[in-house]
């Protein structure tokens, strides 16, 4: 089970800092095994001794290790600091910030071939969930082009554009649909995010081939994401 937080544009190298030290001591003191990742802003990047089970990794990156790329970052700075896992595809850089599917194919196979863990995010806007189950899938599957599905440490992430940071959350049975379809075309672990919050995270990883959540807002305080990870704690025993 894997539990993220994207601190997107929020927390500085200080508050950061403060942040995964208490994570970590949460996670050591009480012996989680749960799979933790924390993205931060990358000018807060920095060499952090974390528990084997927390991954620190990188919100974005420009596909090569170093260059004249104005404003970007490679894989030279990332490694620096023991990056091992990156996010891929969110919602926010393909509709704000206008990463079409080329960019993303060519991010990907560059973090492939440096062997990083890569978190892939898909999802829906409002006027395709509208047109029914059918035109959501062929939509998420179409975010597929040009990806390694067979890239073995590929996490993904289904993620509604119209759920994240609006309050919205999609329901049980939407969620439950979709994840349902597509573990029959994926066999690697499959995240949900969109609105999670501390009172519905339970419900949400209680979800069949639900295997984590990928979580904005509500986990950028400290205190509310150790009570997230301890709901996964308790919910990963259960299944197991």
């Amino acid at each position: 089970m894997i539990i993220a937080s994207n601190f997107k544009t929020n927390h500085t190298r200080k508050s950061t800092r403060e942040f995964i030290t208490q994570i970590n001591n949460f996670v050591k003191n009480n012996s989680l095994d749960v799979q933790v990742r924390i993205y931060p802003a990358l000018t807060a990047l920095d060499s952090f001794e974390c528990e084997k089970s927390i991954k620190i990794g990188a919100q974005n990156f420009y596909p090569t290790c170093k260059g004249s790329f104005t404003g970007e970052i490679g894989f030279e700075q990332l490694e620096e600091f023991g990056v091992d896992s990156v996010l891929i595809g969110h919602s926010e850089r393909r509709h704000i910030l206008k990463e079409n599917n080329e960019l993303l194919v060519k991010k990907f196979n560059f973090a492939k071939e440096q062997g990083v863990e890569i978190l892939y995010c898909v999802g829906e806007p409002k006027e395709v969930r509208e047109k029914g189950i059918d035109a959501v899938m062929a939509y998420i599957l179409g975010q597929f082009d040009g990806i390694d599905l067979d890239y073995k440490r590929l996490v993904i992430a289904y993620e509604p554009v119209w759920a994240i940071g609006t309050g919205l959350t999609a329901s049980n049975n939407d969620i439950k649909e979709v994840l349902k379809r597509l573990k029959v075309n994926i066999q690697k672990p499959l995240l949900y995010g969109g609105s999670v919050q501390v009172d519905n995270v339970g419900d949400i990883l209680n979800i069949k081939n639900c295997d984590g959540v990928l979580i904005g807002t509500a986990s950028w305080e400290k205190e509310n994401f150790c009570k997230i990870i301890d709901t996964a704690q308790k919910i990963r025993r259960v299944k197991l």
